[in-house]
């Protein structure tokens, strides 16, 4: 059997490693990036994003293949909320949840009943069969395509999973509502087995993935420091200190040993995900952190001569005006050397997805019209809160940092293309409130 694997505009991980798994299998498998389906007899869509699902293109290329009778499955982040794709995607089924060992049996079985870890088409309704268990850790190579070193995610060609799960509860995340919030760690042999791949493959630089990288070897309550470190070392013996980044960290997730191994071992870099300076919101979002944590680890950092990156959120439903000075002011107080901003998503399935579906239009700043310094732009509210704080992170930043005419229209271009997919995603949740949370 031909399959094609389509991993939309970038080849991520996980479209990777199902290559990888279906080859194994003995299936004929090509991954791509675009839309084509070559003479595959299935294609295995693989959606990382709340947004493919309103993709035009992806739409067409989905119902035409439907039109034709052909097969089409779906899995990937999506799958978190699988009545949604197939209520948008004519599709004849979605692999929910780890898919290596589902996808198989799909693929050999067919759709049916007793096929744990689909949602499909029954009698004209959707039905989603029971969980299908955890995935193995160990894995075989993914499938690599020979452009890999082409890509750039951040700055790497690439990110390896080194576990899954993670013991946060973010609300707008959903990766502890994907992958559990036990962490499940690979084994170093077969971690560096794969980055040694990558490069072979023209890879230059390598980024670990899984949520928070210090969380790796992380058991019954501990972090395995050793583990970790082991690891950071393992990975810049194979692609050099300067090609290795392991930048999503949480604040209450590193120590001496940690942030020194990040300092040795990678491009020194840490990525924390700050989100707010408000403390409220903070536990709004579930964050599990204090505002004076994330400023002592920040302050960490420096003493090991790290770079720091925040991303910070803005426009979460019920956040006020003060709320939002709180957060510029903490950007000022930290001058972290790259930030990065955007607007509250509700991705469906996530506690935030609920958290819109109950608060009113005129407490979500994705709703209010922006009457403040910006109203001539004609911006939502945290349209404008979230061109506002590129721009004011530009000013703390280490180093002159221009906002030219350049820089302003690319920034408002962003915040307004953020402020479109949000209230496109909102569309979503209202439609199909009942299957969001």
């Amino acid at each position: 059997m031909r399959v094609t694997v389509i991993s939309p505009l970038i080849y991520t991980y996980g479209a990777m490693l199902i290559s990888g798994v279906l080859r194994d299998a003995g299936y004929d498998v090509t991954l791509r990036r675009d839309l084509d389906a070559g003479d595959a007899d299935v294609v295995l869509l693989s959606l990382y994003s709340t947004m493919h699902l309103l993709d035009g293109k992806i739409r067409s290329f989905v119902r035409s293949r439907h039109d034709r009778g052909a097969t089409t499955y779906a899995g990937g982040p999506v799958s978190a909320y699988p009545e949604i794709v197939m209520g948008e995607l004519d599709l004849d089924a979605v692999v929910v949840g780890e898919g290596e060992e589902t996808v198989i049996r799909l693929l050999d079985e067919g759709v049916a009943g007793d096929l744990d870890g689909i949602a499909y088409r029954e009698g004209g309704e959707v039905s989603i069969t029971p969980p299908a268990r955890h995935a193995p850790m160990e894995r075989p190579l993914p499938l690599i395509p020979d452009d890999i070193g082409g890509q750039s995610i951040r700055g790497a060609n690439v990110y390896v999973e080194t576990h899954r799960g993670c013991i946060g509860a973010c609300t707008f995340c959903q990766v502890p509502r994907f992958f559990g919030r036990t962490i499940r760690s690979r084994s170093i042999a077969d971690v560096l087995a794969e980055v040694r791949a990558f490069r072979d493959k023209g890879v230059r630089r390598i980024s670990i993935s899984g949520g928070t990288g210090s969380l790796y070897g992380y058991s019954d309550g501990t972090f395995n420091t050793t583990a970790f470190v082991e690891l950071l070392e393992g990975m810049a013996e194979v692609m050099g200190n300067r090609n290795v980044s392991s930048p999503d960290i949480r604040v209450d997730c590193i120590n001496d040993e940690i942030l020194e191994a990040i300092r040795r071992y990678t491009i020194g870099w840490i990525f924390f995900g700050i989100e707010s300076g408000s403390d409220r919101i903070l536990r709004l979002m579930g964050k599990g952190v204090t505002t004076d944590q994330v400023v002592d680890a920040v302050s960490a950092c420096r003493r090991h001569d790290l770079k720091v990156a925040g991303s910070f959120i803005t426009g979460y439903p019920t956040e006020t005006d003060e709320e939002y000075q709180e957060t510029k002011d903490l950007i000022e107080a930290l001058s972290p050397d790259d930030v990065f901003v955007s607007a509250a998503e509700p991705i469906p399935g996530t506690p935030l997805a609920d958290l819109v579906l109950k608060t009113p239009d005129e407490e979500n700043p994705a709703f209010v019209r922006h009457t403040g310094d910006y109203r001539s732009l004609n911006l939502m509210e945290n349209e404008a809160r979230a061109f506002d704080l590129m721009m004011h992170a530009d000013l703390f930043k280490p180093g002159l940092h221009v906002v030219t005419a350049e820089v302003f229209d690319s920034y408002l271009n962003e915040a307004r293309g953020q402020g479109r997919d949000i209230r496109a995603v909102s569309d979503l949740l209202f439609r199909y409130g009942d299957h969001v949370g």
